[in-house]
């Protein structure tokens, strides 16, 4: 490949880079087994809008035609990530299915799903006068969680023990992702991660719920209390924006279709980074690479520079790779600031 054909470049060698170009297109140029873990947010597949389509929206909105893609990219990312290497990939409730049977024809193994749960989603429809209306209002995003198969040998494979030693990847990180349990032992070791993440109310602030969250009033009810879960906000407008005082505003529409006022991060489905860095902590091994073949905004990105994991990302379009360059160098700067502090 000449120098000139190759796609822009961003970022920190060592750390993190960030790669304009499409995932199909490039995928293919990446070295077999170099990849720790992917984590990603792939298009949905419910063509309500540009973001969620580009070129082929109209196959890629069928059924069908969603697997196929799904199939498509998952089949690439199978070449390139190592034996046992898990795969996060977030969907949409209606379509979720189809990601999965996409993944798993490609040569993944299913091994979960995780639902993030929050209560700010905003139905899609309109009452109509009878009081009926045609959707639910969403209040969860599934994430297929799957593995690569481990490593075989003669005869069989590996075991996952085997394969973590070879090859550091085959289990998830259960001690890195345990749940706090502060308010009964802040020494104790911790829950271990269910494949639930629960959203509080966009009016809670750090450290304390609002009076109307309705996670304090679950727990207390609950003989099972949901502080075993882990808890993380959408993510604030400030949040979005960090690190990108500089670029130019622009509305987009959000998930569903409704507008927005103007804003630097106009994407239109940005990650929590707490809940980026729990899934990162619980796929990518200590000092592993992550893979985001479709990098949106960079939210992945910016978990993987907080929790010390090297980070490559692919986004093809230019508008969202200058947003994600932004704040992942950012956070990155956020991280290495921290790291200076504990090392005096």
């Amino acid at each position: 490949m000449s120098r000139a054909s190759l796609p822009p470049l961003y970022g920190d060698p060592d750390k993190w880079a960030l790669i304009q170009a499409d995932s199909l297109s490039f995928l293919r140029k990446l070295p077999s087994e170099s990849i720790d873990a992917v984590v990603t947010d792939p298009p949905y597949g419910v063509a309500m809008a540009s973001w969620d389509g580009g070129t082929g929206t109209r196959e890629r909105s069928k059924p069908e035609g969603f697997e196929a893609f799904s199939r498509a990219w998952a089949t690439e990312l199978l070449r390139v990530m190592k034996p046992g290497a898990h795969l996060i990939a977030f969907g949409a409730a209606r379509t979720a299915h189809r990601l999965s049977a996409g993944i798993e024809d490609a040569g993944f193994e299913i091994r979960d799903s995780i639902a993030w749960l929050y209560g700010s989603g905003m139905p899609k429809a309109r009452m109509m006068k009878n009081g009926q209306s045609t959707v639910l209002r969403p209040a969860y995003e599934p994430a297929v969680l799957a593995r690569k198969p481990l490593a075989k040998k003669k005869p069989g494979k590996l075991t996952a023990a085997e394969n973590i030693e070879r090859y550091g990847t085959g289990g998830l990180g259960i001690d890195a992702a345990r749940i706090a349990r502060v308010a009964e032992d802040p020494d104790a070791r911790g829950y271990w991660p269910a494949n639930v993440a629960l959203g509080h109310d966009d009016s809670c602030g750090d450290g304390a719920c609002s009076d109307v969250c309705p996670l304090p009033l679950i727990d207390q009810a609950s003989a099972s209390p949901l502080s075993r879960m882990f808890h993380v906000a959408k993510p604030s407008r400030a949040e979005r924006e960090a690190g990108c005082a500089g670029l130019k505003k622009s509305s987009a529409p959000v998930f569903g279709g409704e507008s927005v006022r103007p804003r630097a991060n106009a994407h239109p489905t940005v990650k929590p980074i707490d809940l980026m860095r729990w899934l990162i902590r619980l796929s990518v091994p200590v000092g592993g690479v992550v893979l985001d073949p479709f990098t949106g905004s960079g939210s992945t990105g910016c978990a993987a520079a907080l929790e010390g994991r090297q980070f490559i990302g692919l986004e093809r379009e230019a508008q969202y790779v200058e947003i994600a360059r932004a704040r992942i160098a950012y956070w990155a700067a956020q991280a290495d600031s921290e790291s200076r502090e504990l090392t005096g």
